[in-house]
C-alpha cells in the first residue's frame, strides 16, 4: 500500500465531505434569504444579519463561521462580508452565474436516496414525477440564469436561419418544458412568435402556466401535458429539447416525432449537459456532477419509461447524432457549447 496516496485520498474525501455539507449549508441559506441579506457587500455582525432575516443569531453566527471557512464569506474583527463576485453566485437570481438554486436539485439526491437504493436492486426505474418536490423546483432555478444569459444572445443565433424566423413570426414547441423557463425567455425576446410548452408532467405545466401569466405571456404561450411523442405536428419553425432528451425513455421516438412535426425548412435544437464520446473524456469536475446526478435523476427516468433506451447525462455528441440519424434527421452538427452544455442543431 502506498501510504502518500492514501493520506491524499482521505484529504479528497475530507474535501469532499466538507463540499457536500456547505452546499446543504447554502440550501438554508438561500433559502432562508442569509445571502441575499448580505448582498449589499457591506460586513455585518451575526445579530445584525439575524434581525435582518429574523432568525436565531446564535445559529446565524455559526452558518456564517462555515461560510467564511470555505471562502464563501470574508470576515475581520468579528464581522462578515458577502463580496460581490460571491454575491452573483450566491444571492443575485438574475446573474449569469447563479448556481444557489442547484442545492435543492441536490437536495433532491439525498431525500430520494432510499428510492434509487429500491431501483438500484430493481429493474432501475424511478420516474420523474415520484421525485421529491424539490427536484423541479430546483431545476427551475439552476437552468433559467444560462438561457436568459445564453438563449438568446448565443444559442439561436448559432442556429441556421432561425432567429430571422422568430423575428419575423415563427412557431415553436418546447419539450420537455418542465416549468416553462426557456419558453419564457423566448416568448419575451420574440414577440412575433407563437410558443408551444409540452411535458408528460402534469404538475410542472400548471407551474409553466402560472409563470407564463405572470409575465403576461398567456396569450403567446400554450402549455400542455404531452409525452414528447404525441405533441400535435403543426410544422413547427423550431423545436426545441433543453437538457431533457437523454432523460426520456425512447429519445429515437422522440427524434423522430419532431421530424413529423417540424415544418420542411424546420430546426431542431438540443441543448445536452457537456461530455465528450467515452468515459475516458469526462473524467472532471462536470463530469462527475453529471454523471452523478444521471445516476439518481436522468437514468432512472428513462429507464422508467417505454424502451428504456438510458442515455444517461454524459451520452456525447456522437451518440447523440445517432439517435437524430436513426430518427431520419440527414443533418446534424454542434453550433455552440458551454462548460456545461452542448448545444446542437438537427435538420431534415
Amino acid at each position: 500500500m502506498d501510504e502518500a496516496k492514501l493520506h491524499a485520498f482521505m484529504g479528497q474525501l475530507v474535501t469532499d465531505m466538507g463540499g457536500g455539507a456547505m452546499w446543504a449549508s447554502v440550501l438554508i441559506g438561500d433559502e432562508l434569504g442569509l445571502y441575499r441579506a448580505m448582498a449589499d457587500g457591506e460586513f455585518v455582525t451575526a445579530e445584525e444579519l439575524a434581525q435582518r432575516t429574523n432568525c436565531n443569531r446564535r445559529l446565524v453566527l455559526e452558518w456564517l463561521c462555515a461560510q467564511a471557512a470555505a471562502g464563501y464569506v470574508e470576515t475581520a474583527g468579528g464581522r462578515f462580508r458577502l463580496p460581490e463576485e460571491q454575491a452573483m453566485a450566491l444571492a443575485n437570481e438574475h446573474s449569469p452565474v447563479y448556481v444557489a438554486g442547484g442545492a435543492q436539485v441536490l437536495a433532491s439526491l439525498f431525500l430520494d436516496k432510499d428510492k434509487i437504493v429500491a431501483a438500484m436492486r430493481g429493474d432501475g426505474a424511478l420516474s420523474w414525477g415520484d421525485h421529491h418536490p424539490c427536484l423541479f423546483s430546483g431545476t427551475e432555478r439552476f437552468f433559467r440564469p444560462g438561457y436568459r444569459a445564453f438563449l438568446l444572445t448565443e444559442w439561436l443565433p448559432s442556429l441556421e436561419g432561425v432567429v430571422s424566423k422568430l423575428e419575423s413570426g415563427a412557431t415553436v414547441a418546447d419539450v420537455g418544458c418542465g416549468h416553462g423557463a426557456s419558453t419564457i425567455v423566448m416568448a419575451e425576446g420574440y414577440p412575433a412568435s407563437r410558443f408551444f410548452g409540452f411535458d408528460y408532467h402534469a404538475p410542472s405545466i400548471e407551474v409553466a402556466r402560472s409563470r407564463a401569466a405572470e409575465n403576461g405571456l398567456a396569450d403567446r404561450i400554450t402549455f400542455e401535458t404531452r409525452t414528447a411523442k404525441d405533441y400535435p405536428a403543426l410544422g413547427y419553425d423550431l423545436i426545441c429539447f433543453f437538457d431533457c432528451l437523454h432523460d426520456m425513455g425512447d429519445p429515437v421516438g422522440a427524434a423522430r416525432h419532431a421530424y413529423d412535426a417540424l415544418a420542411p425548412d424546420g430546426t431542431v435544437l438540443l441543448v445536452e449537459p457537456f461530455a465528450g464520446d467515452g468515459l475516458e473524456d469526462n473524467l472532471t469536475p462536470v463530469g462527475r456532477m453529471f454523471y452523478a446526478a444521471s445516476t439518481f435523476i436522468c437514468t432512472p427516468s428513462s429507464l422508467s419509461q417505454e424502451v428504456g433506451l438510458g442515455l444517461g447525462a454524459q451520452a456525447g455528441e456522437a451518440r447523440l447524432r445517432d439517435v437524430f440519424k436513426e430518427a431520419g434527421f440527414t443533418r446534424f452538427r454542434r453550433a455552440s457549447e458551454t462548460p456545461f452544455n452542448l448545444i446542437l442543431e438537427a435538420k431534415k
